[in-house]
């Protein structure tokens, strides 16, 4: 379910997942702090008990909070964070600065992705590099760099996909939320194409090429012009 665009039914239930996974990763409420007691978010609310634990019951499958007799509800330490949950992405987006954000997911798509990289150029089919080939088709075909987004993102998954390791792909896949974020940004540099598509192409050229170490590096350079217009976009320096 999508808690950021709850339907009419579970509005309610939705918008308390909201608010208190908001206030936990934004820090209004810290580890260890307990939240306000039920009968109190109840009143809050204007909603039953049961409507409300099903609520605490997300953020607990979440990581956020535990909840025990007697005890209440408790923030549990940042470190147990389902981190790449997109709804604890979307609220850790939402809560930090942006180049604050953007410069921890930039350190983390630099650790995985040349990785990712390499194992696509060993291990990919003919089918899956056509596949990469296409979405780099489109890349270049786009008018408008809100059309380029879409066409992006399916490079880099199915780079991802190509390296056949389940674990991997589904951990890309999982910060395709805030990839997408960040490419929002970056996608509004001027001379996008010029700048971007050369560095995207000499990824796919290495893939085909099956030369792993050269997927790798060209995947290090498309990451650091990303992490460039970045710094053009934002108007601050990314580390």
């Amino acid at each position: 379910m999508d808690y950021r665009k709850p339907s009419d039914r579970k509005s309610m239930h939705s918008r308390i997942v909201q608010e208190l996974g908001m206030q936990i990763v934004s820090g209004r409420f810290l580890p260890d702090d307990k939240l306000p007691a039920e009968a109190l978010l109840c009143e809050e609310y204007a909603v039953s008990r049961p409507v409300l634990r099903e609520a605490t019951r997300v953020l607990v499958a979440k990581g956020l909070v535990y909840s025990k007799p007697r005890v209440g509800t408790v923030v549990k330490p940042r470190r147990e964070w389902h981190m790449l949950d997109p709804d604890v992405l979307h609220w850790l987006m939402q809560s930090s600065p942006q180049n604050e954000f953007f410069n921890v997911l930039t350190s983390v798509r630099s650790i995985i992705e040349p990785a990712a990289a390499a194992l696509a150029a060993q291990h990919a089919t003919d089918a899956d590099i056509a596949a990469i080939g296409e979405a780099y088709q489109r890349m270049e075909a786009a008018p408008t760099p809100e059309a380029l987004l879409q066409p992006d993102l399916d490079f880099h998954s199915r780079i991802a996909d190509a390296t056949h390791n389940d674990l991997l792909a589904n951990l890309c896949n999982m910060l395709s939320v805030a990839i997408a974020e960040a490419l929002k940004h970056s996608n509004q540099r001027p001379n996008l194409h010029e700048l971007a598509l050369p560095r995207h192409k000499a990824i796919l050229t290495a893939i085909e090429n099956r030369d792993a170490l050269g997927a790798r590096h060209a995947t290090l350079v498309q990451l650091d012009d990303a992490r460039s217009a970045l710094s053009v976009v934002l108007g601050t320096e990314l580390s």
